[in-house]
């Protein structure tokens, strides 16, 4: 693991080596993993190097995405199985298409009857193993076309229900219509579902305003990489 400026010269990314990386807002897994390959292949003056991510991140989503180098791609199906946990924030009164704030407002519903203690026992009806559907406006792969081009295109899909555990799900703070939580949950958990089903277990509705992924498994946030410095740490250590 990699999250001292000072261990870049001593790594060898062609053998192998994993990188914290804290994701910037709007950018998605792949730009980080395109933008990493492209310097480590110049800093490094080989014409190949295998880098890959452990576990998507969403665009309007930030935090720890665990990037693999050389013979270290190898374990990303390992790493993607672990536990996440997630902070974040979901609107009630509202919903998206998209389950996030890509998309504007579509449906709005009253919430002065909603109160911190319905807010808390709703949260604990997931604790466990739940069903999921993902959403639409996402990047799974319906043979082979993801879900969102899909959609975007015109057609009708419709999205398989997969099971998922929540942990642990933590109301830190309640701002109508805003609500500050913590998730932990296995892989494959998508956030954005759990705010839209959490509205609707609320006969309300809820979006996804805010959302960080803190930890994978033993992993943190608090040791990533900024990515503008680490990509010029890796072009000073190896500047000619």
């Amino acid at each position: 693991m990699i999250s001292h400026a000072e261990n870049i010269a001593e790594t060898d990314f062609l053998e192998g080596s994993l990188l914290l990386v804290d994701k910037p807002l709007t950018w998605t897994s792949f730009d980080v993993v395109n933008k990493i390959r492209y310097t480590l292949k110049h800093a490094l003056g080989v014409k190949k190097i295998k880098v890959g991510h452990a576990g998507t991140l969403d665009p309007l989503a930030t935090g720890l995405l665990l990037i693999c180098t050389g013979r270290y791609t190898k374990k990303i199906n390992e790493l993607t199985d672990l536990d996440k946990t997630y902070t974040g924030t979901l609107k009630l009164g509202a919903t998206t298409l998209s389950y996030d704030g890509e998309m504007d407002e579509e449906e709005h519903f009253e919430t002065h009857h909603i109160n911190q203690e319905m807010i808390q026992q709703t949260a604990e009806q997931f604790i466990g193993e739940i069903e999921q559907y993902p959403p639409v406006y996402s990047a799974i792969k319906i043979d082979g076309v993801p879900s969102h081009r899909r959609v975007r295109s015109g057609e009708e899909v419709k999205m398989k229900s997969r099971p998922v555990i929540i942990h642990d799900f933590v109301i830190n703070d309640v701002r109508m219509p805003f609500v500050d939580f913590e998730v932990k949950c296995s892989k494959g958990t998508y956030i954005r579902t759990l705010a839209h089903d959490f509205g609707l277990k609320l006969e309300n509705g809820a979006y996804l305003t805010a959302l960080r992924r803190t930890k994978t498994a033993g992993y943190n946030v608090k040791f990533a990489w900024n990515l503008d410095h680490l990509i010029k740490e890796i072009k000073d250590v190896h500047r000619n």
